[in-house]
């Protein structure tokens, strides 16, 4: 969004006001009330609602009810009832019709789900959470009266002095929530679509880096094939602790001057990253403002009229018009001339400024966005600022305690974040700061960052603390090393299937979070509000991270989750799973329970170790579970990426009736394939989580069809063969061992039986779940 789009309310709008009141139907579920002493009532655009203009231009239809005394607004989701008098919780109320027929009062603090926060720095475990817009209650009110204001020049302004001032928005869309959500990005404006090259890993570490040692760690990742995307380069670029910062008595933690000592040729540096298909951000703390030894001290001051004589810093107030020019221009635009893509704004220094009621942080976000001039679609790195703050991704949650309790918080609050419509979290993936060394806990953090919106390690200024991959331990294919290269790697294969939805994020009518909450999709099942961790990956994965540690007799570690009904295969080992269940799952350390319901369609880069960056695939992978019919549309973009693109959309579809997958269109007793109309003798392999069918190449836009005949149905699960693994490397008693064997390879005896046998043995819990999660998954085995 820019500034042009921040418009003011039309005259026209259909008001609904008296004296010192006034009422605003936005949508048939979205009102806003308002409340002024004076009756000068605010048609700016604010940071929380931006775009409100825009739905003014298609009111819903609502009726109103009016007596000398009373007023009623009653649209098809809600009736309002209202004294005519200042706002009380007995004189304006609002009734939510449909089953939660419950009822909002003005002033009562009423709890709304999910919502997220300014940052996670310094927090071990949970932290609180503010407000949403979703609500089991069905209604949810967001207070705008505090907010700042846009003006018609581009810039901003505070509110309107005087007392009592009341501006907020009152959601009432039930159990409607995905509904909520969308009325408030109408309201607020819509995230913006993501640069494709987000999407894949980045590389962070607080760190003294020389230009020399910053890219020789760049071509190790590429040496043991870990591909990247971003390279962040934190606050050491700059002059942190060299004499003449200290002659200044500056903190060290602003600055815009390269540290030559490190980074003797800046240009060749950045040039040399972009080289090895990266994209580069630098950290910018900016509050301390420009001091005398900064190269654009001088131009800085020139153009701000700023009088050097004295041999002072320029002080930093973003909120001064002037100064936020020149910060941009010439300041922030020298570095990027020499090759700086993007900026990681790491303000932490409250929410004032010189004007009131105007945060830094959101002048920060805002125009990073708006005076974006370079290629491309903007992007920034920072903190989040409030609702709203989905206009200006990317945030980043901060500086969090490497712990298991900081691993176990983030999967529910980067899911909860989407009540609020703020979808792009990236947290300091294996956590920032103290803790313990502790390379499973690292292993699950990277398996959380790759099935999340952002993946971006990050890391305190320890040489204690790296995440880099090879420092590990390896372990026989299945040890921490090996596990974090190969998610990784597999980050970017699922960049197909993560950019399209970075582009149904950023839709305008509909869009739709590549995270979301259970309770979105199930908000009438109790179960779904009972598993805060588990989260909707898209529209065709179900995530469970794995968020405890492992049991060193059973190797594996767990995490409780529900199926809602339905059949459901695990992603990594084909596992078929009964749905509408409460259950245990359990995984050892190179997995973590990814569900995919019947008719799932997933599309991965067909390159098993794909190249730094996030180009187009030459190849694809499609993962297909039968059952159900099922397609999915992949997005893709040709050229330099423009802010409204043009798609070349791909359709991938299941008519699980006649048992074909249809590539790229609509088709009309074995394994065969059609690619155009030619048959085509594909390489059929059986693999341990299903069948592979290989096409090799196939010219683009010709599309293919695979059949695999009619109604074709998921194998039953073969316990014994699930089990043995698990128990062959358990540490346990030998004759533990070989009594669950005799009880799994015992012949014609029903599932019933050899679960009470062996329930009857006494054994560690954790295994009795391993084996209980396995015997039962598939209700098809007798």
């Amino acid at each position: 969004m820019t500034l042009q789009h921040l418009e003011p309310d039309s005259p026209s709008s259909p008001f609904v006001k008296g004296e010192k009141y006034r009422f605003t139907v936005l949508t048939d579920g979205l009102l806003r009330y308002e409340w002024a002493e004076d009756g000068q009532f605010e048609d700016r655009p604010s940071s929380l609602a931006a775009t409100r203009a825009d739905l003014l231009k298609s009111v819903p239809k609502f009726e109103v009810r009016e007596t000398s005394d009373s007023l009623a607004i009653i649209t098809r989701r809600f009736r309002m009832t209202y004294d005519k008098r200042e706002f009380t919780p007995y004189g304006l109320f609002v009734v939510v019709t449909g089953h939660t027929g419950t009822t909002w009062r003005y002033g009562e603090n009423n709890e709304t789900l999910g919502g997220t926060r300014r940052t996670l720095d310094g927090v071990d475990g949970r932290a609180s959470l503010e407000k949403s817009v979703t609500s089991r209650k069905g209604f949810a009110s967001l207070d705008d009266s505090a907010s700042f204001l846009f003006t018609d020049d581009g810039f901003v302004a505070p509110r309107r002095p005087g007392p009592g001032r009341v501006d907020g928005y009152l959601f009432c869309y039930g159990h409607e929530y995905r509904e909520a959500v969308r009325a408030f990005l109408k309201l607020s404006g819509p995230q913006p679509l993501l640069p494709r090259w987000a999407l894949g890993s980045w590389w962070s570490r607080y760190h003294e880096y020389t230009a020399d040692s910053y890219l020789e760690l760049m071509d190790a990742f590429a040496h043991y094939k870990v591909p990247l995307s971003v390279a962040c380069v934190d606050m050491d670029w700059h002059l942190v602790n060299e004499p003449v910062v200290r002659r200044y008595k500056a903190s060290g933690w602003t600055g815009y001057t390269w540290n030559r000592n490190l980074f003797p040729d800046p240009p060749a540096f950045l040039d040399q990253l972009h080289r090895r298909n990266l994209k580069v951000t630098l950290n910018d703390h900016p509050a301390d403002g420009i001091a005398p030894y900064e190269d654009l001290y001088r131009d800085m001051a020139r153009v701000l009229h700023f009088d050097t004589s004295r041999d002072e810093t320029i002080p930093f107030d973003i909120s001064n018009r002037a100064f936020l020019n020149a910060y941009h221009d010439p300041l922030l635009k020298s570095l990027e001339d020499m090759g700086v893509d993007f900026w990681w704004v790491d303000w932490q220094q409250g929410t004032e400024s010189r004007m009131p009621g105007v945060d830094p942080l959101w002048l920060l976000n805002h125009f990073h966005f708006a005076k974006w001039q370079k290629p491309g679609r903007p992007i920034v790195l920072s903190r989040y600022a409030g609702p709203g703050s989905q206009r200006y991704p990317v945030g980043f949650s901060g500086d969090t305690v490497i712990s298991w309790n900081s691993l176990n918080f983030q999967p529910e609050f980067t899911a909860s974040a989407s009540d609020i419509g703020f979808f792009q979290w990236s947290h300091d993936i294996g956590g920032h700061m103290f803790g313990a060394r502790d390379d499973h806990l690292t292993t699950r953090w990277v398996q959380l960052g790759v099935l999340s919106p952002i993946m971006r390690l990050h890391s305190s200024n320890s040489k204690f603390n790296g995440k880099e991959p090879w420092h590990l331990p390896a372990g026989s294919g299945q040890g921490p090393r090996e596990v974090v290269i190969q998610f990784m790697r597999l980050r970017h294969r699922l960049i197909p299937y993560l950019h399209t939805m970075n582009a149904r994020a950023a839709a305008k009518d509909a869009p739709s979070p590549l995270v979301e909450p259970m309770y979105w999709s199930y908000p009438e099942r109790e179960e779904a509000y009972n598993v805060p961790n588990q989260y909707k990956f898209g529209p065709e994965m179900f995530v469970c991270p794995i968020t405890s540690p492992t049991n060193r007799a059973t190797h594996t570690a767990k995490v409780r989750g529900w199926l809602p009904p339905g059949i459901f295969v695990d992603f990594f080992s084909g596992v078929v799973y009964d749905g509408n269940r409460t259950l245990w799952l359990n995984r050892t350390l190179d997995k973590v329970p990814v569900l995919l319901g019947q008719g799932a369609i997933v599309p991965l880069d067909g390159n098993l170790m794909p190249p730094n960056g996030s180009q187009n695939p030459d190849s694809f992978e499609v993962v297909v579970v039968v059952g159900a019919n099922g397609s999915f549309e992949i997005l893709e973009e040709f050229g330099d990426e423009k802010r409204d693109p043009d798609w070349v959309k791909t359709l991938i579809s299941l008519d699980q009736t006649k048992g074909s997958i249809s590539i790229g269109f609509k088709s009309t007793k074995g394994v065969r394939a059609v690619v155009g109309d030619k048959p085509l003798d594909p390489d059929v392999k059986v693999a341990a989580n299903g069948l592979v069918v290989a096409l090799g190449d196939v010219p683009a836009g010709a599309g293919a069809t695979v059949y695999l005949g009619a109604n074709p149905q998921l194998a039953i699960n073969d316990p014994q063969a699930l089990i043995y693994p698990i128990l062959f490397d358990a540490e346990i008693e030998y004759r533990l061992k070989e009594n669950i064997d005799a009880i799994m390879s015992a012949p014609s005896v029903t599932t019933a039986v050899r679960a009470s046998q062996l329930e009857a043995l006494d054994m560690d819990p954790d295994l009795r779940s391993v084996l209980t999660e396995l015997l039962l998954a598939d209700s098809r085995v007798v």
